[in-house]
């Protein structure tokens, strides 16, 4: 099983930090330069293998090693290209590390044998430089770059390729590095339960289990922010002189954009896994939303599903994230849940009224609760799904996911209603992609 360690990485001078500047710039040239001559052979129907030594061009500053893993990350890339191409994907070739216009993206990769990792209570990481480097830096010949590590590794195990990336919005150095791990992290030989996702935008998770625990992930708060975002990124690119089409400021934004959503999914895949472990379940499920999105797209729609909550990266993320735990994920059709009513079965007269689920058997709940228990019981086979605790109700704070007090079936006073409807009857429920 494959895991990545993330951490922040510091140089321990000015002069160490220009030559990882340096070292990071002359990847990204190597790159660029490369994949220029790549792009140009494929767009002019000539092989793209048969290229210059840029190995050779690029030793003195990055060392043999180092260029040899930049050539060899670029080579990858256009096999899966190409792979993607055979598929009938519509995909395009792949791109440059920034340009001179708007600035590289700075980033290199050390071979797994070629760097030292030391943690403990002053954690640092060694890397290689070409000689080029050490005679402008003062480095012996066998000396390597020291830098400062913050934070443990998570992961401990094989160590793979590491990556270093500056991030120039923050103006920090970031490592990656993949490990390969033991099978599972957790071991829960009991467990047997099972549980059921809806996923959305306003409501970005619903999750009823086999024991009858249901908890509701809250999102509208998320997705404003995140639309807000969107519409500046909108008016700066409107602004944008003829043949532009991005600037800093506009990379900037999207960046914070991503991050903000991606750090919001992290946590909520971590707190719902660890909820779930403790409920000793050993299966989940995620309703497949291809047909939903089918039947109800719209723009808005479209904005949440694919844009705002990335469904595809979400389910990447819950599997992997449940992969330690020893819980599998499962993807299922989910039609018909959101109007079956999970107690007496009616699909046809139940009506749906922003967050509320009515049936005119007398239930009433929760609508995307109503829908994942309904996805539950559908796929749950001989498991009974016990009797319905209080629902767990989660909202982000921009640092974790907190429970609130109060029913979900219910807002309170001073809570602004928002319908779900998108209009024509077509509503946001579900997130995709």
């Amino acid at each position: 099983m494959r895991r990545t360690n993330t951490f922040v990485v510091r140089p321990l001078s000015d002069a160490d930090e220009r030559l990882l500047l340096n070292l990071l710039d002359a990847s990204a040239s190597l790159w660029n330069e490369l994949n220029y001559e790549r792009r140009q052979q494929f767009f002019d129907g000539e092989s793209v293998w048969d290229t210059a030594d840029y190995r050779k061009q690029y030793v003195g500053v990055l060392g043999s090693a180092t260029a040899q893993q930049v050539i060899r990350k670029n080579k990858s890339a256009w096999r899966s290209f190409f792979a993607a191409r055979e598929n009938g994907d519509d995909t395009a070739p792949p791109g440059y590390w920034g340009n001179e216009e708007d600035g590289r993206e700075l980033r290199t990769f050390i071979r797994n044998d070629l760097y030292t990792l030391e943690t403990g209570e002053r954690s640092r990481i060694e890397i290689p430089v070409g000689q080029t480097l050490k005679d402008e830096y003062g480095l012996g010949y066998h000396d390597r770059l020291r830098l400062e590590v913050c934070g443990a590794p998570k992961w401990g195990g094989e160590q793979g390729r590491l990556e270093i990336q500056y991030d120039e919005m923050d103006d920090t150095f970031r490592a990656f590095q993949p490990v390969t791990v033991p099978d599972s992290r957790q071991d829960s030989p009991l467990a047997s339960e099972e549980a059921a996702l809806d996923v959305g935008a306003n409501n970005l998770v619903a999750c009823t289990t086999t024991t009858g625990q249901q908890y509701l992930y809250e999102g509208r708060d998320l997705f404003t922010r995140f639309r807000e975002t969107t519409e500046e990124i909108a008016r700066l690119q409107s602004k944008l002189r003829e043949g532009r089409y991005s600037s800093q400021r506009i990379r900037r934004l999207y960046r914070k954009r991503t991050r903000r959503r991606d750090h919001a999914q992290d946590a909520l895949v971590r707190n719902l896994t660890e909820r779930l472990y403790a409920e000793g379940v050993a299966t989940v499920f995620v309703g497949n939303l291809t047909d939903v999105l089918s039947a109800h797209w719209c723009a808005e729609v479209n904005e949440k599903t694919h844009h705002f909550w990335a469904f595809r990266a979400f389910i990447d993320r819950l599997a992997c994230t449940a992969e330690e735990y020893g819980i599998s994920v499962e993807v299922r059709s989910e039609a018909d849940t959101t109007r079956t009513c999970p107690e007496c079965g009616e699909q046809d007269n139940t009506d749906r009224d922003g967050d509320v689920f009515r049936c005119p058997c007398g239930h009433e709940a929760h609508a995307d609760l109503c829908a994942s228990r309904t996805f539950l019981e559908q796929q749950a086979g001989e498991l009974e799904v016990g009797s319905m605790a209080r629902p767990v109700r989660l909202k982000w704070d921009g640092h974790c996911w907190s429970e609130l007090s109060g029913s979900p079936e219910r807002e309170s006073p001073n809570e602004e209603r928002t319908n779900r409807s998108t209009g024509d009857g077509k509503f946001a429920s579900v997130g995709t992609a």
